[in-house]
């Protein structure tokens, strides 16, 4: 039975992000009707931030753990769960001063774990994550970061998703961009139809 888990990150109700991963997740689940989605927002859950204790614990050997730390590991350890049973990932990411939600980066800190979701080797780093995961990310971006326009250089996101997905060994993944949603309606509309086409096109 196929499993999707589908990760938002703004708080909005009108969010563009959310909305277009909204669409492709309510597609899929069409598609397949026996499979199953859990679905989080990472803001509106305020996931928490690694601290201290929690690197601590993340340290410790499983074996070894004190019971408050064990405690400390039980929302990081549900939230990696989840990760290596999706066969599917879909994101909702806006994008924020070039980059992710904090909350977002927070997520990302409780399930990049060492001996759970990779491990470190004498030639490098191998991914403990089940091979053949597709990762679909959908954006909305205040302007135009593509290649050739002036501010593709300060695109943060994209980089950076590229980068921690594929250290974790997920390397199938898919962008969706709705760019310019801060500027005049009409051309906001126009980046909304374009990320909406190439939705439809993922889903044909």
């Amino acid at each position: 039975m196929p499993k999707l888990l589908h990760i938002d990150s703004s708080p909005r109700s009108a969010s563009v992000s959310s909305k277009l991963a909204a669409a492709f997740v309510a597609d899929w689940k069409k598609r397949n009707p026996g499979g199953t989605a859990i679905h989080r927002n990472t803001t509106l859950e305020k996931i928490p931030f690694v601290d201290e204790a929690t690197i601590g614990a993340f340290f410790t050997p499983a074996e070894a753990r004190a019971p408050e730390q064990k405690h400390l590991l039980v929302l990081s350890d549900r939230l990696v769960d989840e990760l290596l049973a999706a066969d599917v990932l879909v994101f909702g990411v806006p994008m924020w001063n070039f980059g992710i939600p904090a909350s977002l980066k927070a997520w990302i800190d409780l399930i990049v774990r060492a001996g759970r979701t990779f491990a470190f080797t004498e030639t490098g780093v191998t991914s403990l994550l089940p091979a053949g995961k597709k990762v679909y990310v959908f954006t909305s971006r205040g302007g135009s970061y593509s290649a050739g326009t002036p501010f593709h250089a300060y695109d943060q996101q994209v980089p950076y998703l590229r980068s921690i997905l594929g250290f974790l060994g997920l390397t199938d993944v898919q962008f969706v961009h709705a760019e310019n949603q801060t500027r005049d309606p009409k051309t906001a509309a126009e980046g909304v139809a374009k990320a909406e086409a190439e939705l439809a096109a993922l889903n044909a």
